[in-house]
């Protein structure tokens, strides 16, 4: 902060500290009790700028646009395409184009998630606030806000700033934030030290709500200098980086793409070598290349995903992005919110202490619970409702279940004064009338290092804190009760100090938020799957310790880190290093969250993060999968996760993890069907090349695409809703680097399945004509005797790719599993599809005009019959492969 004649001059790099005495905080902002002047007001405007979060201007979506457009894969089905219109079939070049736009469609929506985040963040700035400036309350836009400004919050205003409270207090509900529905008190007072700001109680921040009370606040920060600013901040810089999956898939398409013209070149090259004329050569280049592109790749693993997305939004969990299904699948750490994810979120009234006493009763019990109840500030609501903080509202059902139940309006009635929970002190008090109507008596309850340091000579302090920590021990919220009779005679309105001491002890109770019941056997299974469960939680680390070991996390190593916003980096690679062991993160502060979601991408691991903040909103972003709770969280926390809970149940992560393993694995599957009909296509070209010519070739372009983009295309989705296959959830997560496409896919698909699907169209393909007297080098030309025994034997080629297709679908249901272990029947869609691509060919084969357009010809009875033969002969092959390879892995 620089100095000028008149004061100091404030720059955006200057920011006073919001927690330092308030004269000096005043001093420091050049103001006072009335407030900035307008002209000083206006001053600092031009300094710091709107009081708005900013984003970073858009990348244009043209650009973007365009970036998908040259993914890859998406250029080979542009080459595709192409080849599709030089061949003159522009319905299959306008599909293909279709397909290439919808995909790229896909991806343009999601890369605006970001930009919709910060957008709703936004949103949570009020549009005008009141101000004290030149001594007057007055209204401007909140926009024009400024540090220094005094500002005045009533209750329901929309704190406009993140500000200081100089008078006065509110209740504010900071769940935005926080993602904790409990509104705390902001009270006036010095700062407390050792807490985060967003703990102190004497701030507030912008976007926060007043629910109760008034007060008056010294605005220390707007626009990006705020909480929320800095979090808009963090959620722009931290960038959503590619999915296992997307990186994959592009590091195949330049593997295929680098094998199909490598293949053409060179055969294109030989061709000519061998005497083929110019034009045959380059047909036949042509034909290897459209034969190497999987058109129907990447269009296929978009809808596996997309429906792999609407299945799980059947079972709770909402999917934002495609691609996320599959990194679910190789998720193996997940890092999880405690308070309504493992727990329940309803408070219960679960133990109670009472002094020991000469002779113990049960009346003792009660009234230790009555009492509790009635040092609340819950009300019924005309529904019978009861309304309030959920801990108040545990301590009035409590009291219910043991016979000393309270209605809430009766209190109002017998209560002479109220001392509102202060955080400062840990405590809350009131002062009621008794049944004699004539005394007073007073009722404390609070933490029990607070309550018991008022306690009368000779009260069981020491015990009732040992039991006090027993009681934390086993994960409970433990508060103490206290009374004080007051003296006849004592004020109407007695000061606080007068009536908090000399107490004498009722006892302890023990609330206590129980886990979910299915919970349990989630955690049990994330561990049979091989999953690392953390928990990361602002709540104490006694408490979360237990609950953590209530559901059997941190079996059989568990790790708690009481101060974890304390940890450095250091020391939190240690623990992350540590086989074996789970951590419960306490005290966590988003940006822990943050910290935790770097550190293990930086050692390799495949990160699932849960979060209902505002201000989790970056570690959502970070964490390859960001989980917002749908019930609980708020609306920024769930633009930008990548997942939302809609019950908030941790089950439904693993859930979805099962989930995206199965889609995964199924992916695998139909790539191994779609490579598979590789062989067969190129292996035609590659007789007709090395034989010069003197063997026809078997199998044209068009009748390539014909199956490329019609046959192959359903049964290829219909193997992405095949159901999981026994023990997917007993095997660990694949490592990160485990590409999609492996070498044994690839020896399945090209050398086996490939192999024996190419030996068999070749088999018809020469039987054909064989049959019709062709002898090698005869002509098979329009005009030709054996042209029509050509066009033919092309046929039965093309009908032979596709009767091996449908064993080929059988064999690719299981990856190691025989299939009477998922029953034959057991995927209609996949049955459906088969029947589809048969009846479609038939119709190439026999309807005229698509044989014109094809160039096929009727087949014979005794063709149909040979060609029927290889469904079973694919499968049962590939069936006697995977039985030897599983009596292998036994032995």
């Amino acid at each position: 902060m620089a100095e000028t004649a008149a004061g100091p001059v404030l720059t955006p790099d200057t920011a006073p500290d919001p927690l330092e005495p308030l004269p000096l905080l005043r001093r420091e902002l050049h103001t006072g009790p009335l407030g900035l002047s307008s002209r000083e007001a206006a001053r600092r405007l031009a300094v710091y700028g709107p009081n708005e979060v900013r984003r970073t201007a858009r990348t244009s979506v043209l650009r973007e646009l365009l970036r998908q457009l040259i993914h890859p894969l998406a250029l080979l089905l542009w080459a595709a395409a192409v080849l599709a219109f030089i061949a003159a079939i522009e319905v299959l070049g306008w599909a293909i184009v279709a397909v290439i736009l919808v995909n790229a469609g896909f991806a343009l929506v999601q890369e605006r998630q970001a930009e919709r985040a910060v957008e709703t963040l936004a949103s949570y700035l009020p549009a005008r606030a009141q101000v004290i400036r030149d001594g007057q309350p007055q209204h401007v836009p909140a926009r024009d806000l400024v540090p220094g400004d005094l500002i005045a919050l009533d209750e329901g205003d929309r704190v406009p700033a993140d500000a200081r409270l100089t008078e006065g207090g509110i209740e504010a509900d900071l769940s935005m934030l926080t993602g904790e529905s409990t509104p705390v008190e902001r009270v006036a007072g010095p700062a407390l030290e050792g807490f985060s700001l967003l703990q102190e109680p004497n701030l507030v921040f912008s976007g926060t709500t007043a629910t109760e009370g008034q007060a008056q606040a010294i605005v220390f920060a707007t626009g990006d200098h705020t909480e929320l600013g800095r979090i808009a901040a963090l959620s722009q810089r931290t960038r959503r980086e590619p999915s296992p999956l997307e990186t994959q898939v592009k590091k195949v398409a330049w593997l295929i793409a680098a094998v199909a013209v490598a293949m053409g070149a060179v055969f294109l090259v030989l061709g000519v070598a061998v005497g083929l004329p110019l034009t045959d050569s380059l047909m036949f280049a042509i034909g290897l290349l459209v034969a190497n592109v999987p058109e129907g790749l990447l269009p296929t693993i978009t809808l596996a995903l997309a429906v792999g997305v609407r299945v799980l939004a059947r079972q709770g969990a909402v999917i934002k992005r495609l691609s996320a299904v599959e990194t679910l699948g190789s998720t193996n750490v997940i890092c999880t919110d405690k308070t309504g994810t493992l727990t329940r979120n309803q408070m219960r009234l679960h133990s109670t202490w009472t002094p020991p006493h000469e002779t113990p009763s049960g009346s003792e019990t009660a009234e230790l619970v009555r009492a509790a109840a009635r040092c609340t500030t819950v009300t019924r609501e005309s529904d019978g409702q009861l309304h309030g903080d959920p801990t108040e509202i545990a301590l009035v059902e409590g009291a219910a279940q043991h016979a000393a139940p309270l209605v809430p309006a009766d209190q109002d009635t017998d209560r002479r004064a109220c001392f509102r929970f202060d955080p400062r002190l840990r405590r809350m008090s009131v002062v009621l009338r008794t049944d004699d109507r004539d005394s007073l008596r007073v009722i404390v309850k609070g933490a029990p290092e607070s309550v018991l340091a008022l306690m009368a000579e000779g009260e069981p302090a020491t015990e009732a804190q040992a039991a006090a920590d027993t009681l934390a021990a086993d994960g409970m919220r433990v508060l103490a009760v206290a009374v004080r009779e007051l003296p006849p005679g004592t004020a109407a309105a007695p000061q606080r100090q007068d009536v908090e001491r000399d107490l004498h002890l009722l006892g302890l109770v023990g609330l206590y938020d129980p886990p979910r019941p299915e919970v349990a056997e989630a955690v049990g299974r994330c561990h049979e799957a091989g999953l690392t469960v953390h928990i990361v939680t602002g709540d104490n680390g006694a408490t979360a310790a237990a609950v953590a070991r209530a559901v059997g996390i941190g079996t059989p190593n568990l790790h708690v880190v009481a101060q974890s916003e304390a940890i450095d980096d250091h020391e939190l690679d240690h623990l992350l290093r540590l086989g074996g062991t789970e951590i419960v993160f306490a005290r966590s502060s988003p940006e822990t969250k943050l910290k935790v979601a770097d550190a293990l991408r930086a050692h390799g691991q495949i990160v699932a993060m849960t979060g209902d903040g505002v201000n989790d909103a970056p570690a959502l972003h970070r964490a390859h999968i960001g989980i917002a709770m749908g019930l609980s969280g708020t609306d920024v926390a769930r633009e930008a996760s990548t997942m939302v809970l809609t019950d908030d149940n941790f089950a439904t992560i693993v859930t979805a993890i099962e989930s995206g393993r199965r889609v995964y694995d199924n992916v695998r599957k139909f790539i191994v069907y779609i490579f598979a009909h590789l062989t067969p296509e190129v292996v035609p070209f590659l007789v007709f090349a090395l034989s010069g010519g003197a063997v026809p070739l078997p199998l044209t372009v068009l009748q390539i695409l014909a199956i490329d983009l019609g046959t192959e295309t359903l049964p290829a989705l219909a193997l992405g809703r095949e159901r999981a296959e026994p023990g997917i959830m007993s095997r660990p997560p694949r490592p990160s680097s485990q590409s999609v496409i492996n070498k044994d896919m690839l020896v399945r698909s090209w050398g086996w399945l490939g192999t024996i699907s190419a030996a068999l169209v070749m088999t018809a393909f020469f039987y054909v004509l064989w049959r019709a007297g062709w002898h090698p080098g005869d002509p098979t030309g329009p005009g030709t005797p054996l042209h029509h025994a050509y066009l033919t034997a092309t046929t039965a080629t093309f009908a032979g790719i596709v009767t091996c297709q449908v064993g080929t679908a059988i064999a690719a249901r299981t990856d190691h599993a025989a299939l009477r272990d998922i029953g034959f029947f057991s995927n209609p869609l996949l049955l459906a599809g088969i029947a589809f691509e048969l009846v479609f060919t038939a119709a190439l084969v026999y309807a005229p005009p698509l044989q014109n357009l094809f160039g096929t010809a009727a087949l014979p009875l005794d063709v149909v019959l040979l060609i029927a033969a290889f469904p079973p002969l694919v499968w049962g092959t590939d069936e006697i492969r995977r039985w030897a390879r599983r009596r292998h892995h036994h032995s």
